[in-house]
């Protein structure tokens, strides 16, 4: 019967360099995911080709590429990835000229674009948005990007036209496993729902890399942690059925198991009867995992039940500004002398005139977690901490009010309690992210090929 082996060598654009090419060398599979977008992903990559139009694609891509794609070319592996970002054109260019540099022939690279709705974001004004009351132009000022969430169906038809690299903008994380699904098994949403389902459970506990071999899971002495810089990365193995096996090449770090890919499988899922995608409305309700062999989870029971009408597009736009300070006290009264100094920053930055929309002061090592009152209940009444590092953070519109809270928050050198050090500032621009929805009629995904 025939099997397809599909894996993930990264949950983030900053995730492991190295994990593609373990799974390659390592892992029989027939095909490699990068998903490398969180929401506002692409906002940051989309004002980097404000900055040079060859840019636009995710940070690490030309590392993770330069370890890949030699290897993915030896041992038959087709990349997948969304890395493309704001720029898949770019990202395509850029595995040209890797493939030249170290002479990669004979492969077939397809680009999936029509995510971008940015050009026609005014027509979308008065839509509702879905993170906060009021409309999409009540901040047109500020917005820099609009990308779609689009299906897995530009992917399938790269595949069906040879492509050895797909590269796409904003796809949905779980359509990165679902199309190669499709296309070997020829699955469609009308005759597949339960396969349907399954995929798209695939695709989610693949989509955030380790965190279903282990990652994020370690907390002794209630959870171990095994070998974590060693850590594998997942791979599923589809039968035509349906039914998957999630696991992870031998010899790697980590575990696979129930527990372990339970805590992926709730991982930002708002109702597991109907997790909306585009290509279909998933219901992980009866879905049931067993161990079968070591580091081996057989997953069944996911479902679909048709497909959204309406897709979702995700927006960035520039919020404000942050500046942050920190400093570390040290000795047995260093939380009281934490506190003195933030109570003060809190003062200056009233007598600086600064217009702060938001402060926030934390004692890091004592409250910056869990605030005062379950602090507390862990540190008991004794309160002496063998060191503090005081963070004190503001959010402003403008970067002059920043800048102003930076030097100010340098004066603590000279202007604080005694025995302090380690003194930082920085400055960050909040790119912020908002939603609206619109017909999936009005998104034109199409495919653009080039050789390699």
């Amino acid at each position: 019967m025939k099997k397809v082996r599909i894996a993930n060598g990264a949950g983030y654009a900053g995730d492991r360099l190295d994990a593609g090419e373990i799974l390659i060398r390592n892992g029989n599979i027939d095909y490699l995911t990068f998903e490398c977008l969180a929401e506002r992903t692409i906002g940051l990559c989309q004002r980097d080709k404000m900055h040079d139009p060859n840019l636009g694609y995710s940070r690490l891509s030309e590392e993770r590429l330069r370890r890949t794609l030699g290897p993915a070319k030896e041992y038959g592996v087709k990349i997948i990835s969304n890395l493309g970002a704001a720029n898949p054109a770019a990202a395509i260019k850029l595995i040209q000229r890797i493939c030249d540099e170290q002479g990669i022939q004979g492969l077939k690279l397809a680009a999936v674009i029509g995510d971008n709705v940015f050009d026609h974001v005014a027509d979308y004004y008065d839509y509702d948005v879905l993170e906060f009351p009021g409309k999409l132009g009540d901040i047109r000022d500020k917005l820099i990007s609009g990308n779609a969430y689009c299906g897995a169906e530009g992917i399938v038809e790269a595949l069906k036209n040879g492509a050895d690299v797909v590269i796409t903008g904003r796809v949905a994380d779980p359509a990165l496993a679902l199309a190669p699904l499709r296309y070997e098994f020829g699955w469609t949403l009308e005759k597949n729902p339960h396969q349907f389902g399954q995929g798209i459970l695939a695709g989610h506990l693949l989509e955030c890399g380790p965190q279903s071999t282990g990652g994020t899971y370690a907390d002794p002495p209630y959870k171990k942690a095994l070998d974590l810089a060693h850590m594998g990365f997942p791979i599923v193995e589809f039968e035509e059925s349906g039914d998957f096996i999630i696991t992870k090449p031998k010899g790697t770090g980590g575990e696979v198991t129930p527990d372990t890919v339970k805590e992926q499988l709730l991982y930002e899922i708002h109702d597991p009867t109907a997790y909306m995608t585009p290509d279909a409305i998933a219901d992980f309700s009866h879905a049931t995992l067993k161990q079968v062999g070591q580091d081996q989870v057989l997953v069944v029971g996911a479902t679909s039940h048709g497909r959204p009408e309406k897709l979702k597009v995700n927006l960035c736009y520039k919020d404000s500004f942050t500046c942050e300070g920190g400093v570390t006290y040290g000795g047995s009264s260093s939380l009281q002398r934490a506190q003195i100094a933030g109570e003060m920053v809190k003062e200056r930055i009233k007598i600086m005139g600064i217009d702060a929309d938001e402060v926030r002061v934390d004692y890091i090592g004592f409250n910056s977690l869990y605030k005062d009152k379950i602090s507390r209940m862990i540190c008991g009444e004794n309160m002496v901490f063998p060191e503090i590092r005081l963070r004190v953070a503001i959010r402003v519109k403008d970067y002059a009010a920043a800048v102003k809270f930076r030097d100010e928050f340098d004066s603590l050198y000279g202007s604080g309690p005694f025995a302090c050090g380690g003194v930082t500032m920085a400055i960050s621009e909040i790119i912020n992210v908002c939603s609206v929805f619109v017909d999936r009629s009005i998104i034109n995904v199409e495919v653009k090929y080039w050789e390699a």
